[in-house]
C-alpha cells in the first residue's frame, strides 16, 4: 500500500519535482521512498509496509530492468499469480506483489489488469518502446490523478502532488464545481482543478510520444444469469465473502476491522471470526446524540463473536478536524461522514495497521431504502403531458418550515421527471433550481451548457440490467461508489497510515450478484433480501433486521448550535463575498432559513467545505499537512 507519483516527457523530466511529490504522499506510505529515473520517465513512490515487509520496497523491474514498475494497492491473488509466472520462466527478487506487475506485463501487455484480483493504482514504464501504462482497479479503490501538457504526462495518487508542481495551474474548474454541489463529490474524469484530470475506475492510460489514450477495460455485467433456488443463492453469497474475508486478511502487520453496527460490517467481522484463530481486533465510533449512534448494535455482534472491541465518541468539537480534512480531501468534498471515517481510522491505526471494512455490500445486495422507494414510485404512471404541470406546482408548495409541504413538494416534482432524474433528484445535494438561484451571472454562464444530471442519464443508458432495481444498482456502481464512497475510505485511511480492504469489493463476488434478480435485492419494502436470509445463522434478528441508519452525523443541529457562528464566518465574510461563483445575498438567505428551522444542513456543508479548500490551495497554499488531534474524541473501552 503507497502513494505513487511520476512523470514521462520527450524532454528529460525534473527529478527535484518527482521528490516533491513524493514528499507530499508521504502519510500514503511512512515506512519507505523509491525512485527511478531515465532520459524520459520518472516514478517514485512512498511505502506503507503490509506485504513482504522487508524486502518488498518498490519500483520493481523485470529481468533485463527495461520495464518498470510502481503501484499503490493490493493483489490479493498474487501468490498464485507468482506461481503461474515461475513457471514460465521468470525469476523474482521478492516475495511480495509488487513484482508480479512488471511480469505480468511482460506476458499480457496492458492485458496484465484482467489477471489482478485487489484494489490497485498501477505505473507500468516500458523503457524499450518509451511506453507509459497507468490503471486503475475495476471500481475504483484506489486513485489517480494526472496531467497532460505539451506532451508530458504527470501523474500521482493525490491531487495536492499535481498541484504543487503545477504552480501556474490553480484555477477552478466552473464545470466540475457545478458537478460538485449536485453529488457532493467531484465526479471523474473532471478534478476541481484545471487541466488535471481523474483517471476512471476500471480504466487504462497509455502515454507514448506525447500522444494520451484512454479506455475502459472493466464494466460490472448485470444481465441476468439463472438461479435454481434461494437456498443455493444464500449459499453462495455466504462462500463468496468468506473467500473474499480470507483472502484480505494476508498481512504482516496487525490487522482488525471497522464495525458500525450495521449489515455489512457485522457480515465481514462475522467472516472475520471464522476464519481467524485469534480474535478479531473491531473499532466503533458514535455520537452523543442517539438518533446518529449504533455504537450499542456493534457490541451486539461485538460479544457475539468475543471481539477485541473498542469504542470511540465523537462530538461538536471535533470539527477541529476541518482543516485537516481539506488538506487531505485535495478537493471539495460534502460528505459529513468523513468525520467519523477519519477518526476511526485515526484511532483503529493506533493498534493496527489493516482494517477490513463492509463497503459495497448496499451496491451488491441491494441496500439502499431508496431503491425500494423508487421501485414504488415506478408504479404511479404518469403521462409526460403532464410532468411539467407536476414539476411547476411541485415548486409552488409552500418552501416553509414545514416538512410535510416540503416532502408533498418534492414527491410531485419527481413525479413529473423520468426515471433517471428522478434518481438524480434524489442524488442531488444542491437542485437545477437551488444553483440557479446560488449563482452569480458569471458561473451561470460559464456552466449553460453543463448539465450535471446528464451525468447519471448517460450511467442509466449504459446499463444492461434488466431490472429497475439492478439499474440503479449498476448506476451506483459507476458514480456514487468510487465518487463518493470509495474517497472517503481511501482518504481518510490513508491520511492515518492505514490499510483499509472491503471483502463486499471483490469483482468475483460482485461479478456474481450483480446478475442475480432483482427480487433476491430488493423485495417489497425489505432491502438486502437475500444477504440477510444468507446471514440469519451469522448475525442477530435485530442487526440483520433494524432501519438501515447509515453513517450519519447530526450536521443540521450543529449548524445551529456549535458551528453556527463558524459557518456564518466561512461564508459570509469578505474572503467569500468577493469569489464571484456564489451569489452573497443567497447564502445568506440559506443560513438564516436553516437557522429558523428549515434544513439546509447539506448545502451550507457543501459551501463550507469548497470555500474551506479554497483557502488552502488556491488563495495562499500551504502544502505541509495540519496537525489533527484526537482530543475531542473520548475513548469508550
Amino acid at each position: 500500500m503507497c502513494g505513487v507519483a511520476g512523470m514521462v516527457s520527450t524532454a528529460s523530466p525534473d527529478p527535484a519535482d518527482l521528490r516533491s511529490m513524493c514528499d507530499l504522499l508521504a502519510h500514503r506510505g511512512p515506512d519507505g521512498e523509491g525512485f527511478y529515473i531515465d532520459d524520459h520517465a520518472a516514478l517514485g513512490m512512498r511505502r506503507l509496509a503490509v506485504i513482504d515487509v522487508g524486502g518488498g520496497d518498490q519500483p520493481v523491474f523485470n529481468e533485463a530492468r527495461s520495464v518498470v514498475a510502481v503501484f499503490n494497492g493490493e493483489i490479493y491473488n498474487y501468490p498464485d499469480l507468482r506461481r503461474d509466472l515461475l513457471s514460465r520462466g521468470h525469476t523474482f527478487r521478492t516475495n511480495g506483489d509488487s513484482e508480479c506487475i512488471v511480469h505480468l506485463y511482460e506476458e499480457y501487455g496492458e492485458d496484465l489488469v484482467h489477471h489482478l484480483r485487489g484494489m490497485f493504482a498501477l505505473a507500468v514504464w516500458d523503457a524499450d518502446t518509451a511506453r507509459l501504462l497507468l490503471a486503475r482497479d475495476r471500481v475504483g479503490k484506489k486513485p489517480l490523478y494526472y496531467r497532460d501538457v505539451s506532451g508530458s504526462l504527470t501523474f500521482a495518487s493525490e491531487l495536492k502532488a499535481l498541484n504543487a508542481v503545477a504552480r501556474s495551474h490553480r484555477e477552478v474548474d466552473p464545470e466540475a464545481l457545478h458537478h460538485y454541489l449536485t453529488y457532493q463529490y467531484v465526479p471523474a474524469p473532471w478534478s476541481i482543478l484545471r487541466g488535471i484530470r481523474k483517471l476512471p475506475p476500471g480504466c487504462l492510460l497509455s502515454w507514448q510520444r506525447g500522444q494520451v489514450q484512454v479506455r475502459r477495460y472493466w464494466r460490472l455485467d448485470f444481465s441476468p444469469a439463472p438461479v435454481t433456488s434461494e437456498e443455493e443463492a444464500a449459499e453462495r453469497a455466504r462462500e463468496h465473502l468468506l473467500e473474499a474475508t480470507r483472502i484480505r486478511m494476508v498481512s504482516e502487520r496487525p490487522l482488525g476491522a471497522f464495525l458500525s453496527g450495521g449489515v455489512d460490517s457485522s457480515a465481514v467481522v462475522a467472516a472475520m471470526a471464522r476464519v481467524s484463530a485469534e480474535p478479531v481486533k473491531t473499532f466503533a465510533i458514535g455520537f452523543d446524540d442517539a438518533r446518529f449512534d449504533e455504537r450499542s448494535h456493534a457490541r451486539v455482534v461485538a460479544q457475539r463473536y468475543g471481539t477485541d472491541h473498542h469504542e470511540f465518541v465523537v462530538d461538536a468539537a471535533a470539527l477541529d478536524i476541518l482543516p485537516a480534512l481539506a488538506w487531505h480531501f485535495d478537493e471539495p468534498f460534502a460528505d459529513a461522514s468523513a468525520i467519523p471515517s477519519f477518526y476511526v481510522a485515526q484511532l483503529s491505526r493506533q493498534q493496527v495497521t489493516v482494517a477490513l471494512n463492509g463497503d459495497g455490500g448496499d451496491e451488491s445486495f441491494g441496500g439502499y431504502t431508496r431503491y425500494a422507494r423508487l421501485a414504488r414510485m415506478e408504479r404511479f404512471r404518469v403521462h409526460r403531458a403532464a410532468h411539467p404541470a407536476l414539476r411547476y406546482v411541485g415548486r409552488m408548495l409552500p418552501a416553509s418550515r414545514s416538512e410535510r409541504w416540503r416532502r408533498a413538494g418534492m414527491a410531485l416534482t419527481m413525479l413529473g421527471e423520468t426515471s433517471q432524474r428522478r434518481y438524480a433528484r434524489m442524488m442531488s445535494y444542491f437542485t437545477p433550481e437551488q444553483k440557479q438561484a446560488l449563482y452569480t451571472p458569471w458561473l451561470r454562464e460559464a456552466t449553460s451548457a453543463s448539465e450535471s444530471y446528464e451525468l447519471l442519464e448517460q450511467a442509466f443508458h449504459g446499463s444492461r440490467a434488466a431490472s429497475r432495481i439492478n439499474q440503479l444498482m449498476d448506476v451506483d456502481v459507476n458514480s456514487y461508489l468510487p465518487g463518493d464512497l470509495l474517497v472517503k475510505v481511501d482518504i481518510t485511511t490513508m491520511a492515518n497510515s492505514l490499510e483499509g480492504r472491503s471483502p463486499f469489493l471483490d469483482h468475483h463476488l460482485m461479478e456474481w450478484a450483480a446478475r442475480l434478480p432483482a427480487e433476491f435485492k430488493v423485495r417489497g419494502t425489505t432491502t438486502k433480501y437475500l444477504l440477510k436470509k444468507a446471514l440469519a445463522d451469522w448475525l442477530p434478528h435485530e442487526v440483520l433486521h433494524r432501519p438501515k441508519q447509515g453513517f450519519g452525523v447530526p450536521l443540521a443541529h450543529w449548524l445551529r448550535t456549535e458551528l453556527r457562528d463558524v459557518a456564518r464566518d466561512v461564508l459570509t465574510d469578505r474572503t467569500a463575498r468577493c469569489r464571484g461563483f456564489f451569489r452573497p445575498e443567497a447564502v445568506r438567505t440559506m443560513l438564516e432559513e436553516h437557522q429558523d428551522g428549515k434544513d439546509h444542513a447539506r448545502q451550507l456543508w457543501a459551501l463550507m467545505q469548497f470555500e474551506l479548500w479554497h483557502r488552502r490551495f488556491i488563495d495562499q497554499p500551504q502544502w505541509g499537512a495540519p496537525a489533527a488531534s484526537a482530543e475531542p474524541l473520548r475513548r469508550i473501552g
